[in-house]
This record gives structure tokens, C-alpha cells and sequence, in this order.
């Protein structure tokens, strides 16, 4: 779904001696894009992985780990899109075959390069806020469709999409783990199989929560997709982020829905920026392995939470019966 962002941002590059795009399912789009763009068409995994030095991995959820592997079997660096698996096994297994061949390893979480959210985040971590007490986030979006909505290849619904943003930027804003999630998870706005919302209560290490609704909610006339918002509450004052603040809303003269331009930062460009970096210095990413880790680990402990109707400790990962869901 991010894809076609990330390859506008690899393209407006001009330090990149070759761009290839490779599309298995759909060889015709593959080379339409690769008309509009100017970007080279691999004509297999192979071929990809020989020419390449780093990967922007896009599939569907369940295909991140066995491609993610491939790659770095080949030597080759990868950015994933979240969640970074769908399994526990799945994730750890990807952290360590790139620690174990020194390669980098980074999730699609551009959220921490949002400069509202950095903002809120110096704040806390500088004390101005007093102690961090309690946060009221939200990560609602519109329904995407496509594979997002078969769990074979999603892994899930909702919250599997949505939970794992905000998962990340709570360890980053208080500076712990998370420790227990409570969540309540329902199919009641499509009425389909698949979760279309989900409250979450997350224990934070040290005595911080915080409530997440992470709902496809938003109605289909929505302007945007959606929305990323936290409200911190501190023992000294409070503050509260619109990570996508930094928009017009356009209403357009003819009949069509409104929308949203953002005007602000590129967040899945200054990703990318830090991702090849990280490459280039040999450090970690901003948003690594481990933290889509830790991120995935909120989510399927979730999920077990809905279908167990209580807390469920993040460590050790649960197991989830997703047919129950």
C-alpha cells in the first residue's frame, strides 16, 4: 500500500546508481510503472537479489519473513513494511540472520520522524512534562481492502495494521517496554471475519499506560486515510501531538469528497534517508528489526488478550488462535 511512496521517494533520489522494481503477482503493473518512473524490472528473485544492495520489501504481511530471509541470505539489506511479521518465531528468526551478518535491518515506522511527535518526545524524555503518567493515542484509519482484509496473508485485521505504530512510539516516548496489554477487538463496523477495531490498554514498564484505539473507523468519505494523535498526561502539565497535523483541507468547487494535502515533512522520505544512512555508516536505523520486534509483540499479545478476555503479558510472545478472532 506504502510502495508506490517509497519508490516516489527512491526516484527524487540522485545518489543511487540503479532502481529495480520486482512484482511477481502482477507482471503488467511492474512495467507500467517502471514506464512512468524510469526504474528497471527485475525478471525474478534471482536476478533481484544479485544486483541489489538493499530492498524495500512491500508484500503482504505473511511474505515479509521468508523474502526478508532471502535477502539476507544474499547480503542484501532490507527495509520492511510493518508489521515486520506475523509471527514471533517469524520476527526473531529476521533480527538475527542480520545481526549475524551485519546488515541492517529497519521497519517502515516513519512515525518517529514526524516533528510533531519529535517535539512531544524531547519534551517528555527532558522531564518538562514531570512524570509520564497516562497517554490516550489513537491510530484510527479508513478500511484498505486487498490484503489487508484476508488474515492468511495479512495476519490479521485492524489491529495488526494499526496497533503497531503507536506499540513503537510509546517506548520511544517514555522510554520503556511494554509489559501487560488489555484489548478488546470486534468485526462490528463491517460485520466480516476479519477485526475491524480494537481498544487496547498497554502497561508500560515503571507504571505508565496507555489506551489505543487503532479502528478502521474512519468512514469511507474520510478526507485522508486516517490519523496518528497522543494525548500525554504528566505530572506537571500535559501535551497533546497531531503527528499529521501539517495539512490543508481542500474543498473542491465540482462534487467530490474534501481532502487533505499535507504541506509538512515527507515522513516515508526522511525513513528512506535514514534507512540508506544507516547503511552507509554501518549503524542501526532509527526504527530497527528489534523495534518491529517489540512492536509485533503488542499486537499478537492483543489478540490473545480479546480471545482470552483478560491481560496477557507481553513476554514470552502468546500464542494466538486466530480462527477464534
Amino acid at each position: 500500500m506504502h510502495a508506490r511512496s517509497y519508490l516516489n521517494a527512491v526516484c527524487a533520489r540522485d545518489d543511487l546508481d540503479e532502481i529495480l522494481l520486482l512484482e511477481e503477482t502482477n507482471r503488467d503493473l511492474a512495467h507500467q510503472i517502471a514506464a512512468q518512473t524510469g526504474v528497471s524490472v527485475a525478471s525474478g528473485p534471482a536476478e533481484f537479489l544479485e544486483r541489489v544492495d538493499a530492498v524495500i520489501i512491500t508484500s503482504d504481511n505473511v511474505h515479509h519473513a521468508p523474502l526478508a530471509l532471502a535477502a539476507a541470505r544474499a547480503g542484501v539489506h532490507a527495509l520492511v513494511e510493518k508489521p515486520l511479521a506475523t509471527r514471533i518465531p517469524d520476527a526473531v528468526a529476521m533480527v538475527e540472520a542480520y545481526r549475524q551478518a551485519s546488515l541492517v535491518l529497519a521497519t517502515s515506522f516513519p512515525c518517529p520522524f514526524s516533528p510533531a511527535f519529535q517535539a512531544l518526545a524531547a519534551r517528555a524524555r527532558a522531564g518538562e512534562l514531570g512524570d509520564v503518567l497516562a497517554l490516550r493515542c489513537t491510530n484510527r484509519g479508513t478500511m484498505p481492502g486487498g490484503f489487508f482484509i484476508e488474515r492468511e496473508r495479512s495476519g490479521g485485521g485492524a489491529v495488526i495494521d494499526h496497533a503497531v505504530h503507536v506499540a513503537d512510539l510509546l517506548r520511544r516516548i517514555t522510554g520503556r517496554d511494554p509489559q501487560r496489554v488489555y484489548a478488546e477487538i470486534g468485526h462490528g463496523l463491517y460485520h466480516q471475519d476479519w477485526d475491524d477495531s480494537g481498544l487496547l490498554t498497554i502497561e508500560m514498564s515503571g507504571g505508565t499506560f496507555a489506551t489505543l484505539d487503532c479502528s478502521w473507523s474512519r468512514p469511507g468519505s474520510f478526507p485522508t486515510w486516517g490519523d496518528v494523535t497522543i494525548k500525554l498526561i504528566g505530572s506537571e502539565a500535559s501535551a497533546t501531538a497531531d503527528l499529521f497535523g501539517q495539512r490543508l483541507e481542500y474543498y473542491p468547487a465540482e462534487p467530490a469528497r474534501p481532502k487533505w494535502i499535507g504541506w509538512g515533512s515527507d515522513l516515508d522520505a526522511l525513513l528512506i534517508d535514514d534507512f540508506l544512512e544507516a547503511i552507509r555508516a554501518g549503524r542501526q536505523p532509527v526504527s530497527s528489526g528489534e523495534d518491529g520486534l517489540w512492536a509485533l509483540r503488542v499486537a499478537l499479545a492483543a489478540y490473545a488478550s480479546a480471545q482470552a478476555g483478560a491481560p496477557v503479558d507481553v513476554l514470552p510472545g502468546p500464542a494466538v488462535d486466530r480462527e477464534g478472532l
